[in-house]
């Protein structure tokens, strides 16, 4: 029997903290066989990423490993070596890391040298590890950026990341793992920031590329839909234990730890019964949502927030000396309706205008041309013609959830205070009435009220997002914008503020536009789904008909891009492969849209829109 590239025993990783010393790797012992891909799987601080950093050593300043082997057998290598026994500084440890063991990060963005240029950060690696020339390194360069699926290569080495969407970002990143070709591919949630259709596409490069050079790899994820599609094994970790290992088959087939069993139940599915609801791991009760009750307001008789042919344009130059312009057309006669206490779904790839449009929803970006109309009972209003009082009102109406809840949380700020910011700048009571605000605030989020001194630095990424939700509800809001609000979180917290959200709005009577690129998630929240492509709605449906009858072919191909962790419902990368869908002039009659063209929105059932061209259905068929 083959022995396997990576053999890991007995392997536990100690943190020393002020309080003592904390195990967050205990005794884990799993293989990685050659060519083979082993998936490792488990919540936030189950020890995922601290086992590939310590298999990299490169460890953090307070955490070493305290026992255990981590044995790396490279035939290239020669002897088999125990990576645990060397100094993560010495020459041979060096040699490994970057060369035949290779690691993708979590976010290319911050794991990309903002100072560097693409060609030059790629490069560096076989200059260091092959001793190649920088003429050399370069032309080699040029040739994995073609072959991860940069459109124009050459352009690309003189590159900076920030000129980069985030698929290409993570290409970038791909590529300077495997241009000194390892033997092993450390992939720490390579995909998790990413829409459907680029993550499909990332994950057929590595298993096309895993096919061709035999190299095998170590999948960090929390997404169970990508595990049934591309691992051969799965190990199951719960806090630095290992709960179940097996192949593929076995694991989903019949699951057998409660753990494993739970993770599977919080997962978003296209099939879910209409009342059915996620079950996290641990369930967020809140203290007051059951006897709260919705502010006595004027209902609106239409719906509470409205679009009407919204567009907007950016003009960028091209190149940094370059007197040349092009125009971005971001949103192209976008018009939405969001009934009162319904949720409607905004879906799409990264760059096709969903973030664009909130902002101008929010009046945080004035259309070219368009308008958005508000109605708190009184009659619609024109959002961007409101002043003074008006205007205040209307933003104490309408409150943000961000993507990223630590950015968007004041790290100097205590959670009291950023609960109590929003009531201070709108003037609303005293500070007895402030506090007691904060508490209930809390309580409607499932925090602990002894939260209110402690910083956001000492919350987890779900207990942050609930405390981001917790300030938009400060002021008692109509409307919540939701831009991406679980795309960050692992799949049992996801379920966790997903189910907060359904019973806010329940109790509190809000209305939510919710932006999103996972069509499971938005097909659990949603009452009606707009598809968003180019600056474009594509097709406008209730979910149940959506789903069950797509009609674009935009439509069909991101659903055909979601990750279902149903093994007998595989990703068709062949279909994928063709990436032709987000290109309204390649798309087929009747829907194709030239250039300039806007083509128009035909009601094919009740509620159902899609956009077409210049031919009806009926004249296509």
């Amino acid at each position: 029997m083959e022995k396997p590239l990576l053999s890991i025993r007995d392997l536990a990783v100690d943190f020393e903290t002020e309080t003592g010393h904390f195990r967050a790797v205990d005794g884990l012992s799993f293989d990685v066989p050659k060519g083979k891909t082993v998936a490792l799987v488990g919540e936030s601080g189950s020890g995922k990423s601290v086992t590939a950093q310590g298999i990299l050593q490169i460890l953090s300043k307070k955490a070493h490993i305290a026992g255990g082997s981590i044995l790396f057998n490279d035939p290239m290598q020669g002897e088999p070596v125990d990576i645990a026994t060397l100094a993560p500084s010495s020459d041979a440890m060096r040699a490994l890391r970057g060369g035949r063991i290779s690691m993708i990060f979590q976010e290319p963005m911050t794991s990309l040298s903002p100072l560097h240029t693409i060609g030059d950060q790629i490069s560096e690696a076989l200059v260091i590890h092959a001793k190649a020339s920088q003429a050399e390194a370069l032309e080699r360069t040029k040739e994995v950026l073609a072959r991860v699926g940069f459109p124009d290569p050459v352009r690309a080495l003189r590159t900076y990341p920030f000129e980069l969407s985030g698929g290409l970002r993570q290409r970038a990143m791909i590529a300077m793992a495997l241009i000194t070709h390892p033997a092993l591919l450390i992939a720490d949630e390579p995909t998790t920031a990413l829409d459907v259709t680029t993550q499909a596409q990332i994950l057929d490069l590595i298993k096309e590329l895993q096919a061709e050079t035999g190299m095998s790899v170590l999948l960090i994820t929390h997404d169970l839909g990508v595990v049934a599609n591309v691992a051969d094994e799965v190990v199951v970790m719960y806090r630095g234990r290992i709960m179940e290992s097996g192949l593929r088959d076995a694991i989903f087939r019949h699951a057998e730890h409660p753990y494993l069993q739970a993770l599977m139940r919080a997962v978003p599915r296209f099939a879910m019964a209409e009342d059915e609801r996620l079950t996290p791991i641990r369930e967020v009760k809140s203290a007051t949502l059951a006897e709260a009750h919705k502010p006595e307001r004027i209902e609106p008789k239409g719906p509470i927030l409205s679009a009407h042919n919204l567009t907007k344009s950016f003009t960028l130059r091209s190149g940094w000396f370059s007197g040349h312009l092009r125009t971005i057309h971001a949103v192209n006669g976008v018009s939405l309706e969001l009934p009162v206490g319904k949720t409607l779904g905004l879906v799409g790839e990264s760059g096709c205008g969903k973030t664009t449009v909130s902002k101008m929803i929010m009046r945080a970006m004035a259309p070219d041309s368009g308008q958005v109309l508000f109605d708190d009972g009184n009659g619609p209003r024109n959002v961007h013609e409101l002043e003074g009082d008006a205007l205040k009102d209307y933003r104490r109406c309408v409150q943000f959830i961000f993507q990223d809840p630590f950015s968007s949380l004041n790290p100097r700020m205590t959670v009291y205070e950023i609960l109590t910011e929003p009531l201070i700048i709108h003037g609303i009571g005293d500070a007895d009435m402030r506090y007691h605000r904060a508490k209930q605030l809390l309580d409607m989020v499932g925090l602990d009220r002894h939260s209110l001194r402690r910083y956001p630095h000492s919350f987890s990424g779900g207990q942050r997002q609930r405390l981001g939700i917790a300030r938009a509800l400060a002021l008692e809001p109509r409307v919540l914008l939701c831009d991406e609000p679980v795309s960050a979180l692992d799949v049992s917290v996801q379920a966790q503020v997903l189910n907060l959200l359904k019973d806010l709005q329940t109790a509190l009577g809000l209305s939510y536009l919710f932006v999103s690129h996972n069509l499971a998630v938005v097909d659990y929240i949603a009452d009606t789904i707009a598809v968003m492509c180019r600056g474009y709605i594509v097709e406008q449906a209730p979910k149940t008909s959506l789903f069950r009858n797509p009609v674009h072919p935009y439509t069909q191909a991101l659903l055909a891009a979601v990750p279902d962790p149903d093994l007998d419902r595989p990703l068709d990368f062949a279909q994928l492969r063709a990436d032709r869908f987000s290109h309204p002039n390649e798309w087929p009659e009747p829907f194709c849209l030239e250039e300039g063209e806007e083509g128009f929105m035909k009601e094919i059932e009740p509620g159902h829109l899609v956009r077409l061209g210049r031919l009806s259905v009926e004249e296509a068929a």
